[in-house]
Formats: structure tokens, C-alpha cells, sequence
């Protein structure tokens, strides 16, 4: 897991920093930001320890009517459970004491513009994404109308070509080469690229090309939720079946189980579209239809007619 620390996200939001400048090594814990409330009450059994706390304009409102003492008590409530880094939206004015005791205490103070709803869901998506466990593979991560897909396949095998095919149908390039993967929960897997092959796409007897360079923008995605798992391999005679719906198939990554498909290539075929076909069936499974279960209804409905006539 990924260390992040305060100045990573004074970095990432520009916050600005109040007191603790030389507190911002400190380490977040927890993929998750906390509002207080209970604990400005004193009525409270137990508290989650090691949260980003996040002051909006109800907490600092409050605040602002205690009397210095009091805030400190108040605040102290929250700083005993050892938060990584207090954290004043709205641009607020900060409460009596608030400054002194966090000095005393080694807890660094930021302020933001913006507002309590928008600052806790962008840092928990950052946090989230930037602690989530990680893993690099080998393959080629595209995206599919909207969908991400996992190409792999032995080197040389045509998934970096395939790629670039599906760009020129208007699908975007996610990474080649190396993809990373991050785990967001048990059942949601990002992948992403690794900075250095940011927009490169490698083919041979052509070389590296720069897909944003020479296609635009909509060529290239930072990151897409993997849906599928697609296995280019060479073509097997009679490997292949005619089964209405083949027996689904997992790859797992870091915990997380994505649907698989192999395709086997052979001159002529068209991979691309192919790969297509599997994201928009994929996709119209997820709405719950499966045009085997319809193939199959329609069947026994003839049956049926035919069994009445």
C-alpha cells in the first residue's frame, strides 16, 4: 500500500497551511475523511482513530460560540483520537484556540475554499485511489465504449496492434506495455499506465507512437474500471465451439475477479470487432439480458405454438 502523507494532499488541492509545516510528513491511515459531531458533545463511547476531520460551516459555527476554554475542550475531543491533519472548509475563519492547541499538539491546520460536501468527496476518491493495493502487469488496457478491457497475450501476439485498431474506431488507449492495477474494493479494479508509458503505444516495424500526438485527445483515457479480461492466443484448429453461451470464466487480480474471454487470432479475422462484440454484450448482461437465455426462450415458444397447433 501506497504511503500518503498530509503534503500529498495540500499538493493535490492546494490547501492552505495554517499551522504544521513541518507536521506534513505525517502519514494518513484511513482511506476515509470524518465529520465530527458526537465528540463536540462529549457524548461518545468510541471513536475511530487516525480520520482526516473535516470542519464545515455547522462545526466552525459552533465553535465560534465557545468561549476559548471551551473550544479547546472541544477540539481536544478530536485530537485525542489522533487525526492526521485537521482540515476548515469555506474558507472559515478558524475558532478560538483552535491554532494554539494544534501547535501544541503537532496537528497540522488546512483551509479550503471550497465546501464540506465537495472536499470530503475528493478526498476520499484520492485517498481511496492513492492507498488502494497495486499490482503491474504485463498486457494492453483500452476502453471500449466506456468499458475497460484487459488485453493479454504472449509477446508478439498482436495486443498492442489490436489496441491501435481500436483506436482508429474511436476507443481510447488506457496503457501498453505495463498496466497497473489498483484494487478500489473487493469487487472494483482500476487500471491505469505508470507515468513513463503515459500515451505511448509501441508497434513493431513501426515503433513508439504518441496516440494523443497523432489522434487528439479522445485517443487517450487516464484510467478505466476493468471489466473484462480478454486473452488473445493463436488460432487452434477445433479448438473452438458453437455453444450458445460458453461457461464463464475468471481471472483474479489482487483479489478481485474479472469475467475472461479468449479470442484466438488467424489472418483475417476481425480481433477488433470481436473485442467490441464482448464489451457491448458485457455490457448488456450487466442491464440483465443474455441473448442465449432469448435464443433459447424463443425456441421453446415455437415448441410450444407448434405442441398447441
Amino acid at each position: 500500500m501506497k504511503i500518503v502523507t498530509v503534503e500529498d494532499i495540500v499538493r493535490r488541492f492546494s490547501f492552505e497551511v495554517l499551522t504544521g509545516q513541518d507536521q506534513l510528513a505525517r502519514e494518513l491511515k484511513k482511506t476515509k475523511v470524518r465529520r465530527p459531531g458526537l465528540e463536540f458533545m462529549d457524548k461518545f463511547d468510541f471513536i475511530a482513530t487516525e480520520y482526516v476531520q473535516i470542519l464545515g460551516k455547522n462545526e466552525i459555527n459552533y465553535l465560534h460560540t465557545l468561549t476559548e476554554g471551551e473550544c479547546k475542550l472541544r477540539i481536544g475531543n478530536i485530537v485525542q483520537y489522533d487525526p492526521p491533519c485537521i482540515v476548515i472548509t469555506s474558507n472559515q475563519e478558524e475558532p478560538l484556540g483552535l491554532i494554539d492547541y494544534c501547535v501544541e499538539k503537532k496537528i497540522p491546520v488546512l483551509r479550503t475554499y471550497d465546501r464540506m460536501s465537495e472536499v470530503c468527496e475528493k478526498l476520499d476518491a484520492f485517498v481511496v485511489k492513492a492507498m488502494a493495493p497495486e499490482s503491474a502487469i504485463h498486457g494492453v488496457c483500452v476502453n471500449v465504449s466506456g468499458i475497460g478491457i484487459l488485453l493479454r497475450g504472449k509477446s508478439g501476439v498482436g495486443k498492442s496492434e489490436t489496441a491501435h485498431t481500436l483506436i482508429g474506431r474511436g476507443h481510447r488507449l488506457v496503457a501498453d506495455d505495463i498496466v497497473v492495477l489498483k484494487k478500489l474494493s473487493p469487487q472494483t479494479l482500476l487500471g491505469s499506465h505508470n507515468d513513463k508509458n503515459k500515451e505511448f503505444l509501441a508497434l513493431r516495424s513501426i515503433g513508439l507512437l504518441n496516440v494523443v500526438r497523432l489522434y487528439g485527445r479522445a485517443a487517450f483515457q487516464e484510467e478505466t474500471r476493468i471489466a473484462l479480461d480478454i486473452e488473445l492466443t493463436k488460432w487452434e484448429h477445433n479448438a473452438l465451439n458453437n455453444e450458445l453461451e460458453l461457461e464463464s470464466k475468471f481471472t483474479e487480480y489482487i483479489g478481485v475477479q474479472i469475467p475472461h474471454i479468449q479470442i484466438q487470432l488467424q489472418p483475417g479475422r476481425d480481433v477488433a470487432g470481436l473485442i467490441e462484440a464482448a464489451a457491448n454484450n458485457w455490457y448488456l448482461k450487466q442491464q440483465g439480458y443474455s441473448a442465449a437465455e432469448d435464443f433459447v426462450k424463443r425456441l421453446e415458444q415455437d415448441f410450444d405454438d407448434s405442441k398447441s397447433s
